[in-house]
């Protein structure tokens, strides 16, 4: 019995809903905080800190069990030809596009928090945090078409 691609497949999954959900609060319910002034800044660069750290951890995380995954499921031809493999891709592009809006707008948010601000920051880094909320919605809608056994 296979043990591994069940392993892989789990720490995938579990690093994927960590990551969006944390994103998504910080977009959702820690980012208007900010922005009203309702938080503390240590409070704040602490929140996001976290984030930023799951953000790399996830990326290690996502290389070596979608490596695995791609490479025992797809083959290049399976991934740039069917419906399925161009699921994958998406989401690997999604995947790229947030992680890089979420260490754009939490660089903003600490650089600002470190000068001692906590408004203004936050206004800056809104647009990215927003746009990487927005798209981990999309990368989790993807996610289940490609669960989806009958899709394809």
């Amino acid at each position: 019995m296979d043990v591994l691609n069940p392993v892989m497949w789990s720490v995938h999954v579990a690093f994927a809903v960590l990551w969006t959900g944390s994103v998504l609060f910080v977009a959702v319910a820690v980012l208007p905080s900010a922005l009203r002034g309702d938080i503390g800044g240590d409070a704040l660069a602490g929140i996001v800190g976290r984030l930023r750290w799951i953000t790399r951890i996830a990326a290690v995380a996502f290389v070596a069990s979608g490596g695995h995954m791609a490479g025992t499921l797809y083959t290049f031809e399976s991934l740039t030809g069917s419906g399925r493999g161009h699921l994958v891709l998406t989401m690997l592009a999604l995947w790229f596009v947030i992680t890089g809006l979420v260490e754009v707008a939490s660089g903003k948010l600490l650089s600002g928090v470190d000068a001692g601000k906590l408004r203004e920051p936050a206004r800056d880094a809104k647009p990215f945090f927003y746009g990487a909320a927005g798209l981990s919605v999309v990368l989790l809608l993807t996610a289940g078409l490609l669960a989806s056994p009958t899709l394809l």
